[in-house]
């Protein structure tokens, strides 16, 4: 599973560092749009080639997958032009500005099979999949808990009157769709698509949200999804059943989980590599290499109900992306 790169923030080398501990992947390319921002990540990584042409990495770099982890509002393009250049395809969430985008892009990748992935790391975790097989010991359903706040590292340089991508309504950025995604992931792959959905949220002038609370109705419960880069808190997911509770360790990182029933409290953990990318894309590699379309294209249904849902939450909130 050859990989090449576009992108250079945090996450793509915490992602490389995931290439470096799945067997059978490699990194082969990188694209930047200037060198000297690749050439850090490129030494440590083993070397691969570094372009600042996307299109000359696309035709020449010996990769299958190409992971997008541009800007937000760039996803759509890098990825249609990966898949027009027959490449399979990881992107980094959120998928695409909005669900009209992901659409076009599904069905793209399944005119030409190709794979199309999105990199959402909850719902591969071992520990996620504990929570699915002990959910039915605490009873019926009753309400959901997730809080992922992390105070962001450019909130200050917003404040001061800059207006960086993650800020920014033309890069399709906001607390929804960069932190709190992942509690909508969390409770939508146990559960399904809600009955409703609601994001009351705080706003800065420019109309990007800055945190906020979605609420999503299920029939016999609620759940709710707080998504802060305006404070800190500590991170958690509770699910409340009439017969007891599940408690997740550090939110949806899922680094462990508690099962309390009655007078009866049991914690279980299975996940080794601090690495949460490791499994996504182990996940990911196990599919490609078993040639699995219908279980990628499962995901990728899946991801599109998703982003469906909080396109309504942001449009409900009354955020508004150039990409709409």
């Amino acid at each position: 599973m050859k990989i090449a790169t576009i992108g250079t923030g945090f996450i793509v080398e915490r992602f490389l560092s995931a290439v470096d501990d799945v067997e059978g992947a490699q990194c082969t390319a990188m694209y930047s749009r200037a060198e000297s921002s690749a050439r850090p990540l490129a030494d440590k990584f083993g070397g691969p080639s570094i372009y600042t042409d996307l299109n000359r990495m696309l035709d020449e770099a010996d990769a299958d997958f190409i992971y997008v982890a541009s800007p937000n509002s760039l996803h759509f393009e890098h990825v249609r032009t990966a898949l027009h250049k027959g490449k399979h395809v990881i992107c980094e969430k959120p998928f695409t500005s909005t669900a009209r985008e992901l659409e076009k892009l599904r069905a793209l990748a399944k005119e030409k099979r190709l794979m199309l992935f999105e990199a959402i790391t909850t719902i591969h975790l071992p520990n996620y999949e504990l929570i699915r097989q002990n959910i039915g010991k605490i009873g019926p359903i009753r309400f959901i808990q997730a809080n992922y706040s992390q105070y962001s590292s450019r909130y200050d340089t917003f404040l001061a009157g800059e207006t960086p991508n993650i800020f920014n309504p033309a890069f399709s950025g906001g607390a929804l769709v960069d932190i709190n995604i992942y509690n909508i992931h969390f409770i939508m792959n146990l559960f399904g698509k809600p009955d409703a959905v609601h994001y009351m949220a705080n706003t800065h002038s420019n109309g990007i949200d800055t945190s906020g609370v979605v609420l999503m109705k299920y029939p016999g419960f609620i759940g709710e999804a707080v998504g802060a880069k305006d404070t800190e808190s500590p991170n958690f997911c509770i699910i409340q059943g009439e017969k007891g509770y599940i408690e997740v360790e550090n939110g949806t990182s899922c680094e462990a989980i508690t099962v309390k029933t009655g007078d009866e409290e049991v914690v279980l953990n299975e996940q080794t590599n601090p690495n949460k990318l490791y499994y996504e894309l182990k996940t990911f590699r196990d599919i490609y290499e078993n040639e699995d379309y219908d279980r990628c294209y499962e995901l990728l249904d899946y991801s599109c109900t998703v982003l469906d849902i909080v396109e309504q939450a942001r449009k409900s909130a009354g955020i508004v992306f150039d990409a709409d």
